[in-house]
C-alpha cells in the first residue's frame, strides 16, 4: 500500500557518489582534462591548485601571420600554415652549426623549415605530427622555406585562425607549451566566472579597468597585443594597490594598537648630548635630529627610515636617539648586521661616553656563556643603558627593564619580521631604521611606505675626496706602484675580491688566491691580512682589531667589509673583478676609503661582459654621489636583491616591476592612503574582498593579520 502523501514532499537521502564539481582551491589534478603525467611539472612551476593555474600568466606572446594555403602564396611573406610533418632531419653545417629541419606536406605542396643550433627540436617532434608554422616564407626550387618560424603542434579538432596571439608560458620538463595551453584553456572557461572581485566597482569605474573575469580571460587569451598590455595594467594596479594597502594598514594599525614613551627634549638635555659628539653637527644632521625629536616626544611609535651616503653621519644622529632615551631613565638597542660592525659601534660609543655614567653592552652570537649571562641579567636589572648587538639581540630571552628605543642599522641586512617585539610596562618602543645605501624615490614609494622617511644627503666637512680609477691590464703595474708608495708614506690599504672559493665557472680570483698572489709576489714586504664571511667570528674579529691598530698594512677580503667598517688611515683600495658587485655595494666598498683625514684612492678592475656592466663600472668611476648611483642602478638592474622583497621580508611581485611601473606605484600609494583615510581599517562592506585580499597576501610578513 502507497501511504498518504505528495510526492513534492517526498525527501530523499543525499547522493554522495556524485562528484562535486572543484573548487579553486581544489588541487589542479582534478581539472577536467588533466593527466597525472603532469603532476611534477606543474608543481616545479609554482602550480597545485586551479587558481594558481588561472593566475600563471604568460610570460610572452606569439603573433602568428595571416593563414593562408601553401599553393597560394605567390611572394615572399609572413604567414602562418597548417601542415603535416613529412619527414626530419638533422645535421651540421661546415661551420659545426647544428641543423634541424623538416619537410611539411600542405595539402600537397611541401615546405621546408629550418633552424640552427636547437638540436633538441629532434626529441619534440616526429613525421605525422599536425603543425602549425608561422614566419617569412620564402619561395626556393619547388618548395617554399622558413627559417626559425614559430611551431607548435596541435590536434585534429584544433581549428587555427590567421593573425592571433598566443600566450607562451614557462614549461617544465615533461609538458609542452600545446599542453600547457589547453590545460589553461580548460581552467578559463570553466573557472574563470569562481574568481573574486577584489577591487570595489566604483574604483573600477573611476581608473577604467575591466573586471577579474575580463582580465583573467584577456591575458591569457588575448584579441590583440594592444589589449594584452590593457589587462596587464590591470593586474599590476591591483597587485601594487594591494602592497601600498598592506604597508598603510600596517601603519595605521600600530599607530593604534601601540603606545611608546613620550620622550621630550628641551635646551639642557640637547646640549649634554652634543657636548658629546667630536664635529659639530651639519645642518642636514640638525634636520633630522628634529625630525627623531619630534617623533619621539609622541605617544605613537616612532617608525622612521633614516638613509643616508656612505659617510654622512647617520651613526651620529642615532647616538642622539640613543642618548635621549637614556636621559629619560630608559634603555636603547642599537641591532647591527655583523659582529664586526656591532663591536665597532660598540668601541665607537665606548670612545664618545668615556666620561660619561652611561653604561654600554655589548651581545653577539660568539659570546662565552659566562659574558652572555652578566649582559642578560645587567640588562634586565636595568645597569646597561645602551646596548650593542647583532640580531641575537631579537631573542625571547634578551630582556630589559624599560626599552625605548630599537635602532637598526643597516636596515636591508634585516627583513621586516626580524624587528623586535619588545614591550615594557604595557609600552612598545620607538624605532630607527638606518640605511648607507641610498634608496632610489620609486623603490621608497613601493617597499617603505609603513615608514617616514628622513634622508642625509650632506657629509661632513672634513671628509676627504675619493679619487676613482677603471683599470685595465696594462695599468695594473702602474697602479700596485702607486699602492705600494703609499703603503710606505703610512697609509693602509683593502683588496676586495669578490669570491670565496676558488675555481669559479667564470674565472674569477677567490680571496685566498689574491691573498696569496698578493704576499708571495706584489706585496711581499708588507704586512698583509684576510678576512671572509666563511671565517669564525672570532678569527674575524682579531683581524679586523689587528688591521684596525696598524699590525697590518694590506687587508684582503671579500664584501664582508663593506658595511660600516670604519678605519681612518685606511685611504687605497684595489677591487678586483668589479663586474660582479652591483653599484650600490661597489659605493659601500669605496666608503671604506673616506673615513680618515686623507684622500682616498681606489681602483677598480673587471671583466664586463656586457654593456649593462660596463656602463656600471664606468658610472661608478664618474660619480660619488650615492643617490645618483642608486638611481642608476635601479634603471640598470631593477630592485635586485639589496631593495627586493628578500631582505625586506616581503614576497616577490608576480605582475608589476617597480622599475617598467613606477607610475602606478605612485598612484597606487596615493589610493591607498586615501582609501584608508575614507575608511580606516577598511572595514566597510565594500572593501571586504579587497580586504580581505590584503592579509591573505600580507597580513603575516607585516604582522596585519589581525587589523579590525
Amino acid at each position: 500500500m502507497v501511504s498518504a502523501g505528495r510526492i513534492q514532499d517526498m525527501k530523499y537521502p543525499e547522493r554522495t557518489d556524485i562528484p562535486r564539481r572543484p573548487e579553486l582551491t581544489s588541487p589542479v589534478s582534478l581539472l577536467r582534462g588533466y593527466r597525472g603525467l603532469w603532476n611534477t611539472p606543474l608543481e616545479k612551476l609554482g602550480i597545485r591548485t586551479i587558481r594558481d593555474l588561472l593566475f600563471f600568466f604568460p610570460r610572452s606572446y606569439e603573433s602568428t601571420g595571416e593563414l593562408v594555403a601553401l599553393a597560394d602564396l605567390e611572394e615572399e611573406s609572413e604567414v602562418t600554415i597548417v601542415g603535416e610533418i613529412e619527414s626530419i632531419r638533422t645535421g651540421r653545417t661546415r661551420y659545426g652549426k647544428s641543423i634541424f629541419s623538416i619537410t611539411v606536406d600542405c595539402d600537397g605542396s611541401l615546405l621546408k623549415a629550418t633552424w640552427f643550433n636547437m638540436h633538441f627540436m629532434k626529441d619534440k617532434y616526429q613525421a605525422g605530427d599536425r603543425v602549425v608554422l608561422s614566419g617569412l616564407a620564402k619561395p626556393k626550387a619547388d618548395r617554399w622555406e622558413m627559417t626559425h618560424p614559430r611551431i607548435s603542434v596541435i590536434d585534429e579538432e584544433t581549428q587555427v585562425q590567421g593573425s592571433e596571439v598566443l600566450p607562451v608560458y614557462r614549461l617544465s620538463q615533461g609538458i609542452s607549451q600545446l599542453a600547457m595551453r589547453k590545460l589553461v584553456k580548460t581552467a578559463v572557461e570553466d573557472y574563470v566566472d569562481k574568481l573574486e572581485e577584489a577591487i570595489p566597482e566604483l574604483i573600477r569605474i573611476q581608473k577604467g579597468i575591466g573586471s577579474i573575469h575580463e582580465a583573467v580571460r584577456g591575458i591569457h587569451f588575448p584579441e590583440s597585443m594592444e589589449k594584452v598590455e590593457h589587462h596587464r595594467l590591470r593586474f599590476v594596479y591591483q597587485e601594487l594597490l594591494v602592497l601600498q594597502l598592506a604597508l598603510v594598514l600596517r601603519r595605521w594599525y600600530h599607530s593604534i594598537a601601540n603606545k611608546a614613551p613620550q620622550l621630550e627634549t628641551d635646551a639642557r638635555i640637547h646640549a649634554r648630548i652634543t657636548a658629546r659628539f667630536p664635529f659639530e653637527l651639519t645642518a642636514a644632521q640638525h634636520r633630522v635630529v628634529q625630525d627623531i625629536c619630534d617623533d619621539m616626544a609622541s605617544s605613537e611609535p616612532m617608525n622612521r627610515l633614516l638613509q643616508g651616503d656612505v659617510g654622512s653621519g647617520k651613526t651620529v644622529v642615532a647616538e642622539y636617539a640613543m642618548l635621549l632615551s637614556v636621559a629619560h631613565g630608559h634603555q636603547a638597542v642599537l641591532m647591527a648586521p655583523t659582529e664586526i660592525l656591532a663591536q665597532q659601534h660598540f668601541r665607537t660609543l665606548q670612545e664618545d661616553l668615556k666620561n660619561s655614567r652611561v653604561n654600554i653592552g655589548l651581545l653577539t652570537g660568539s659570546m662565552a656563556a659566562g659574558d652572555r649571562r652578566r649582559v642578560l641579567e645587567e640588562l634586565a636589572s636595568g645597569e646597561i643603558d645602551l646596548l650593542i648587538g647583532t640580531h641575537s639581540v631579537a631573542n625571547e630571552e634578551v630582556e630589559f627593564k624599560s626599552l625605548a628605543l630599537v635602532v637598526i642599522d643597516e636596515q636591508h641586512k634585516f627583513g621586516v619580521r626580524q624587528r623586535m617585539a619588545a614591550r615594557n610596562n604595557g609600552l612598545d618602543p620607538h624605532y630607527l631604521v638606518m640605511s648607507a645605501t641610498p634608496i632610489p624615490r620609486t623603490i621608497a614609494m613601493g617597499m617603505f611606505a609603513d615608514l617616514d622617511i628622513s634622508t642625509i644627503r650632506q657629509g661632513p666637512d672634513h671628509q676627504q675626496p675619493v679619487h676613482t680609477y677603471l683599470g685595465d691590464a696594462t695599468e695594473r703595474e702602474k697602479w700596485w706602484q702607486f699602492f705600494r708608495a703609499k703603503l710606505r708614506e703610512g697609509r693602509q690599504g683593502y683588496v676586495i675580491a669578490s669570491t670565496v672559493e676558488r675555481g669559479t665557472r667564470e674565472g674569477r680570483l677567490s680571496v685566498e688566491e689574491i691573498y696569496q698572489g698578493l704576499a708571495d709576489r706584489i706585496l711581499s714586504d708588507f704586512r698583509i691580512g684576510m678576512v671572509h664571511g666563511k671565517m669564525s667570528p672570532a678569527d674575524k674579529a682579531e683581524t679586523m682589531a689587528r688591521f684596525h691598530a696598524h699590525e697590518l698594512d694590506v687587508l684582503v677580503a671579500t664584501s664582508v667589509i663593506e658595511v660600516g667598517v670604519n678605519v681612518p688611515n685606511a685611504s687605497l683600495m684595489t677591487i678586483e673583478d668589479a663586474q660582479q658587485f652591483g653599484l650600490a655595494q661597489l659605493h659601500q666598498l669605496r666608503g671604506r676609503v673616506r673615513r680618515g683625514h686623507h684622500t682616498g684612492y681606489v681602483c677598480v678592475f673587471g671583466n664586463p661582459a656586457n654593456v649593462e656592466a660596463e656602463t656600471r663600472l664606468q658610472s661608478f668611476v664618474d660619480t660619488l654621489d650615492g643617490f645618483e648611483l642608486a638611481e642608476i642602478d635601479f634603471e640598470l638592474r631593477g630592485p635586485g636583491d639589496l631593495f627586493g622583497t628578500k631582505q625586506h621580508g616581503m614576497p616577490p611581485l608576480r605582475v608589476a616591476d617597480l622599475r617598467r611601473d613606477r607610475a602606478i606605484v605612485e598612484l597606487a600609494r596615493d589610493d591607498a592612503q586615501a582609501l584608508l583615510e575614507s575608511d580606516p581599517g577598511l572595514q566597510g562592506t565594500q572593501f571586504v574582498k579587497l580586504r580581505k585580499q590584503v592579509l591573505r597576501r600580507y597580513g603575516r610578513v607585516l604582522d596585519v593579520g589581525d587589523v579590525g
